[in-house]
């Protein structure tokens, strides 16, 4: 057992050829024990190299309810009613801490993902949020 750590892509290439080679190994073999410090080195090398982006929290619960077969109607107690699902699913407002944590009880989408801020809304880029908006929240005249 000749391990060395992964320092570039050719040594990266050459440790996922070796866990190849060592995946069949029988458990509790040298073969075997090589094939888990081989796959800790190769994660440890990913999350540095290729870091994953976690998804837009809107697009994970769309997700999770296509897995189930469900719609936007199963939102409907968990998020809030149906217009405060509406809100949410189309990014006029974020989620909040009890909603993160029944979607995360109920569907077990992972806190981290929707923890997340939002992506703004299309609308609010446009016209923006502040500056010309009086106390009542409409525009002041120029």
């Amino acid at each position: 057992m000749d391990i060395k750590p992964i320092r570039n892509e050719a040594g990266y290439e050459g440790a996922l050829r070796r866990v190849e080679e060592l995946w069949d190994s029988p458990e509790g073999s040298a073969g075997s024990d090589e094939l888990d410090i081989l796959t800790t080195l190769i994660e440890a090398y990913e999350h540095e190299h290729y870091p994953v982006d976690l998804p837009n929290p809107i697009e994970a619960i769309k997700f999770r309810l296509d897995q189930k077969g469900k719609d936007t109607r199963a939102l409907i107690g968990i998020i809030g009613q149906r217009t405060r699902v509406y809100e949410v699913m189309r990014g006029k407002r974020p989620l909040s801490l009890n909603m993160i944590r029944r979607l995360h009880e109920e569907f077990n989408i992972p806190a981290e993902v929707l923890i997340q801020p939002t992506r703004r809304s299309r609308n609010l880029a446009v016209h923006g949020s502040g500056g010309n908006l009086g106390r009542n929240g409409m525009r002041k005249s120029a």
